[in-house]
């Protein structure tokens, strides 16, 4: 007699291309990308390295698909932040900046590995691009807002302030998750960066 409702233990394409994508970040947070192999990825994943290529071309292909996941989380997390600070803009600035330092903390191995790439790769250098003109996009709207309201003075470009403002995020926070001399606390940077934004801001 046929047993019912016992799951296969061989895992399915979709199931292989996720283990693939686990494995390569935990993987990236030991070593650089340069340093794995696709025999690292394969056996990580419980596949052959043949069947690696049904589902990625190189280790870059793997990086983008992890690159394109970091990119949809930064997407729907800016889509929720507020876009009119009220009577607080410090504490909505510093919530603001947090979600940028959890993304990049969360993430950091994908990012340490993206920034290294996208001097090399063109299709790297697109995607982090987009990450950061969704922010770029989302603080330029703000500072707008602010200075629209009478809250912050009018100054500079308000989207080249943006540009630099996020930046200086991307360069402080690679430093403060990556081990580099000299860096910012890892406890420190969100007080640090806020402190920034703020007095760039609002002069």
């Amino acid at each position: 007699m046929t047993q019912r409702g016992r799951r296969s233990s061989r895992l399915s394409g979709d199931e292989r291309q996720e283990a693939i994508l686990v494995t390569a970040e935990r993987l990236l947070q030991q070593r650089t990308l340069e340093e794995i192999s696709i025999e690292d990825l394969a056996t990580g994943a419980g596949i052959s390295r043949p069947s690696f290529y049904f589902y990625y071309s190189s280790k870059d292909d793997v990086l983008l698909a992890l690159l394109d996941r970091v990119i949809s989380e930064v997407q729907v997390r800016v889509a929720g932040l507020p876009r009119e600070f009220g009577p607080d803009p410090a504490a909505a600035w510093r919530r603001s900046i947090a979600v940028f330092v959890d993304v990049f903390a969360a993430h950091r191995a994908v990012s340490a590995a993206a920034i290294a790439a996208r001097l090399r790769n063109p299709e790297v250098h697109e995607l982090w691009s987009a990450s950061m003109q969704t922010w770029v996009g989302y603080a330029h709207d703000a500072i707008v807002a602010e200075r629209a309201r009478g809250s912050a003075p009018q100054g500079m470009d308000a989207r080249d302030l943006a540009v630099a403002l996020n930046l200086m995020n991307e360069r402080v926070l690679s430093a403060a998750f990556n081990g580099e001399t000299p860096a910012v606390d890892e406890e420190h940077v969100l007080d640090i960066l806020t402190g920034i934004w703020v007095r760039s801001i609002y002069n």
